[in-house]
């Protein structure tokens, strides 16, 4: 396939952005890390489940003064705009899950390069004497409760002792020490954590390397889980794929592992077999961070242990980050679910999900709308079955939403509009309970319902608001005359 885009690094991608009206604003103004620079975008462009108010699809914002870090400057939103991120894919919104399964399913993997690193053009070891990552790293905490500083744009990249097979997933990632980092690693969920976890049969460390600030491609297509990305396949071909090109890998300095040439930050280090961490221990706040549900998560204290063993990074570096439950964090793992479930569909019944999206308010994981087109009397109820399939494409989703094609799927009025004009609560709700979903979902827990047997199972649901195919010509939308404002609003845009 063609490469959508040029863009091979997070500077390329903010050179895009200065190209473009109301897409990034900068400030010189000094801001503290912890939380008031969160507290600060949450009105600017944070959206999602952030608690309102906040601005939805706002511009991405660059921090040139973050006090305690001269050289630093730390960015974030870059990608909490899904026509933003669309346009750095080279592609429209509509286009974005079809051209990210497209590169699923034409990878081009990784290379390693021998020459010097933009990442490595500055070399901390942890060795030294006065090596720490609170004042090399400037991660933010997004609410004055959070554990601790978390690194959230972190792409965690290893390699499974047995195979030799790499890959890279996004984890929460506190710092906790000088040189030690937390990890959360769900359990039974991500690949890292599963390269951890046979590294501690074995009793062996597990080499990570942690490359921050790099670009759109990346960070996105970093974020796909099984069926679709099974254990042994590298997300980085996803994004090679869409560049048209291979990433770009460059051995680490202190540790057998290799990291993203063209990062901002990399911290390279080893997750210790054995060892547990409670997440908050150095504040006792009993929270994490804000995650993407948009409630504060617990702390946990099955947290991996990561030992830092050296911190590279840029001149000048751009500490990339964003909030939990913000937009940002929407796209990030809603394209993946979106490129997921229309493959699965596509494969079984070709031309009939003609669009979906993973909703803002399930935090691109929990509810996903999907624009089904029924072309003759044997569609009929295929819709239920796209559903269906769109749960086993990602487990983690909890609710689908199904409407006719004449429905504007981003557009959350009109989806209702057509739950309150096509849907009928006694027919048209199917639930399948007692089903594996998402541990953070508070609801999911058996204090909530005396149906749920353990925390993340959940009730999945179809809320069919699609027309009937028989009564199709019941249900036409009045057709207004087709005019262009721009005669009458010179320079109007709809």
């Amino acid at each position: 396939m063609n490469n959508r885009t040029d863009i091979t690094s997070l500077r390329d991608a903010l050179a895009v952005l200065k190209s473009m009206p109301d897409q990034l604003v900068e400030t010189d103004v000094p801001v503290r890390a912890h939380a008031q620079l969160a507290g600060v975008y949450r009105y600017v462009g944070a959206g999602g489940t952030v608690k309102r108010p906040t601005r939805v699809d706002g511009p991405a914002m660059l921090f040139g003064q973050v006090e305690g870090f001269e050289d630093a400057s730390v960015l974030i939103g870059l990608l909490a705009s899904r026509k933003r991120v669309a346009h750095l894919f080279g592609c429209t919104q509509e286009e974005l899950p079809k051209v990210i399964y497209d590169c699923v399913r034409n990878p081009i993997a990784p290379v390693v390069v021998k020459d010097a690193a933009p990442v490595q053009e500055t070399v901390y070891l942890a060795e030294e004497q006065d090596f720490d990552l609170y004042k090399l790293i400037p991660a933010p905490t997004n609410t004055p409760v959070d554990a601790g500083p978390y690194i959230t744009m972190g792409m965690c990249y290893a390699t499974h002792p047995d195979t030799g097979v790499s890959d890279i997933t996004i984890h929460r990632l506190c710092i906790q020490g000088k040189d030690e980092l937390s990890v959360f690693l769900q359990p039974g969920s991500r690949h890292i954590g599963a390269m951890a976890e046979r590294a501690e049969e074995l009793g062996q460390s597990l080499p990570v390397s942690i490359s921050i600030g790099v670009d759109p491609a990346v960070s996105v297509l970093s974020c796909f889980e099984p069926p679709t990305t099974p254990l042994g396949y590298n997300e980085l071909s996803i994004a090679g794929a869409l560049r048209g090109k291979p990433v770009e890998l460059v051995p680490c300095v202190s540790i057998k592992e290799h990291a993203i040439a063209n990062a901002e930050y990399v911290i390279e280090g080893e997750i210790v077999p054995g060892v547990r961490v409670q997440e908050d221990q150095n504040t006792g706040t009993g929270f994490a961070m804000p995650e993407f549900p948009g409630y504060n998560g617990a702390a946990s204290g099955e947290c991996w242990l990561v030992k830092v063993k050296a911190v590279t990074h840029r001149r000048h570096p751009i500490m990339q980050t964003c909030i939990g439950p913000s937009e940002e964090h929407v796209n990030m793992a809603g394209l993946p679910t979106e490129a997921s479930i229309y493959g699965m569909i596509e494969k079984a019944m070709p031309g009939r999900l003609k669009g979906i999206y993973a909703h803002r308010s399930g935090g691109g994981k929990y509810m996903a709308v999907l624009q089904f087109v029924k072309r003759d009397h044997t569609d009929e109820g295929r819709q239920r079955q796209a559903a269906l399939l769109a749960f086993s494409a990602f487990p983690e989703l909890k609710h689908v939403i199904l409407v006719d094609e004449d429905v504007d799927i981003f557009d959350s009025n009109d989806v209702l509009w057509a739950m309150n004009t096509r849907f009928q609560g006694d027919q048209d709700i199917v639930t399948i309970p007692g089903v594996r979903c998402h541990p953070l979902d508070p609801s999911s827990n058996p204090a909530y319902s005396g149906s749920i047997r353990d925390i993340g199972i959940s009730c999945k649901t179809i809320f069919d608001c699609t027309v009937p195919f028989d009564r199709k010509d019941k249900f036409v939308r009045a057709e207004f005359m087709d005019v262009d404002p721009a005669v009458w609003l010179p320079g109007y845009r709809i």
